[in-house]
């Protein structure tokens, strides 16, 4: 199935993409790999939730945020490529989850994007990945990935 027509049958409407907040540029493209900056999970400007997961923020809310932050990928990953159907492979995807000192379960909470990308891009959405626990994260967000695709 087509990644735009599993975004049709999921019900997700990208948003227009988010200006970049320092010195960098959204999406690198080195030769068939397209590279995307790291997204935090900003829905109609502003954060879904603020903290750190095992403090203010649950894990079903990181999950949560993590998915936001994957649609935010799909958005810049959409205006760059114009179809979402070019991707041949999600390569890889890195997530920064701002943590208490005993929060242990940031893969849970990354697998809001890892189980989105999986279902919008079925048969080539499953990918390599890490899950890093962060002490603080830009804008007090709880959750901030970045991932790269084949093109």
């Amino acid at each position: 199935m087509s990644a735009e027509k599993k975004l049709r049958e999921l019900q997700i409407i990208l948003p227009k993409s988010i200006p970049p907040a320092a010195n960098y540029i959204p999406a690198k493209r080195v030769g068939n790999l397209l590279y995307i900056s790291g997204q935090a999970a900003f829905k109609d400007g502003k954060l879904v939730h603020t903290g750190k997961l095992g403090g203010e923020v649950t894990v079903e809310e990181g999950y949560y945020a993590a998915r936001i932050a994957a649609i935010n990928i799909l958005s810049i990953l959409k205006e760059y490529l114009g179809d979402l159907d070019k991707v041949k492979n999600v390569v890889k995807v890195n997530g920064y989850i701002a943590s208490a000192p005993d929060f242990y379960m940031q893969p849970k909470v990354l697998n809001g994007a890892s189980d989105l990308l999986a279902d919008v891009f079925t048969g080539c959405g499953n990918h390599a990945r890490t899950a890093i626990g962060q002490v603080v994260l830009p804008f007090n967000t709880p959750v901030e990935v970045e991932a790269i695709f084949e093109v």
